[in-house]
């Protein structure tokens, strides 16, 4: 009898049940369920990892309704991480989703990580497998690789993705190699002084688009060095660049022996 088809029937024909195998036994950490990270947690999900983390603090805002996968007007006011949780399970109902609703600072980064691991089932290899970084702030970038590099963990973690539009000028490559993006300037240089080389990373060749200094629809946010201009954001971007991201993700994971 012919086999009905099921939700891994198709992934099967690419990376055959081994690699499927590999992917449902997989447990990833994704920082951030933004423009990037809710287009790369979910093609993790529809992909088949068995595991995912995801760390946000916010809730869904009608500001994120051109460019976020969970964002919609039925969804604003209410946590990320939940209306994550409930759309990563109305795709597999069988998978483990583990989520925080906390902001990553270098003194909670230790033991948000050890409650992370205990919180893995044995269907799991009993260690996270890979870690995607999809947060704004050079800080808790920052300590989200350095517990990486310590823990010996495969890491990659997205530059700038706000002010652009050209999302086939992104590129995955070693920070080293990085040009032009601002974001990915600041994280050589601070990753440098902590003597962290090796980090990959998703950036764009794209210069920033320049905003009117003064335009009247432009917001401001408050951050530690004062108010700045909010960057500009569009459909076709980030949600590119999370999909790159998890294709990196999963072909690591099963290329793994």
């Amino acid at each position: 009898m012919k086999k009905t088809p099921d939700f891994s029937s198709r992934t099967s024909l690419l990376i055959g049940d081994d690699g499927v195998e590999k992917l449902r036994r997989s447990a990833v950490a994704v920082f951030g369920t933004g423009g990037v990270g809710s287009f790369l947690t979910e093609a993790l999900a529809r992909a088949g990892v068995g595991t995912i983390a995801i760390i946000d603090p916010d809730t869904v805002q009608e500001s994120n309704l051109n460019r976020q996968s969970i964002a919609l007007h039925s969804t604003i006011g209410q946590k990320k991480t939940a209306v994550m949780e409930q759309r990563l399970k109305d795709i597999n109902p069988d998978i483990r989703v583990i989520p925080f609703d906390l902001f990553l600072l270098p003194e909670n980064t230790d033991s948000f990580f050890q409650e992370l691991l205990s919180a893995l089932e044995p269907g799991t290899s009993g260690k996270i497998d890979y870690i995607a970084d999809a947060v704004d702030t050079v800080s808790a970038k920052l300590s989200i690789i350095a517990w990486a590099k310590a823990h010996d963990t495969p890491v990659i973690s997205c530059m700038g993705t706000g002010n652009k539009l050209h999302p086939e000028l992104f590129q995955i490559a070693d920070i080293s190699k990085t040009e032009v993006c601002p974001l990915s300037r600041v994280m050589r240089r601070e990753l440098k002084k902590r003597r962290i080389d090796h980090v990959k990373v998703l950036f764009s060749k794209e210069p920033p688009v320049v905003q009117p200094p003064e335009s009247p629809a432009s917001e401001h946010e408050t951050g530690k060095n004062g108010t700045r201009p909010v960057p500009g954001s569009i459909s076709f971007v980030p949600s590119v660049a999370g999909l790159m991201i998890a294709g990196e993700i999963v072909r690591d994971l099963i290329a793994k022996p």
